[in-house]
């Protein structure tokens, strides 16, 4: 029987793997949504302590907005409808957005 030499070719996978991209987690002041209200959400869904809390609700409070925290696009997605659910569950108008992080 004959012998049949297969040659074989290597080939190189080379994958490369893109970072994920990071979502500001952003709150918006308004004239309704109490401050004691607003440092409550920043400790229940960022883990803030309350004097962080406290800063972070001031600069919502003076500056329109303040960035609560950076995640995953994923997880930015639940934090803001968690908290915009939350929110109306206790009648209060307090919007959450997310913003793609440079």
């Amino acid at each position: 029987m004959p012998r049949v030499l297969i040659k074989l070719k290597k080939i190189k996978n080379q994958v490369k793997i893109k970072k994920p991209d990071f979502y500001e987690v952003i709150l918006l002041n308004d004239d309704f949504t109490t401050m004691e209200f607003v440092v409550k959400v920043l400790q229940l869904f960022f883990n803030m302590t309350r004097p962080t809390a406290n800063k972070i609700m001031l600069k919502i409070h003076n500056e329109g907005s303040a960035i609560c925290g950076v995640y995953p696009y994923e997880v930015a997605e639940t934090k803001v409808i968690e908290v915009i659910n939350f929110a109306k569950q206790n009648q209060y108008p307090l919007k959450c957005i997310m913003k793609k992080s440079i």
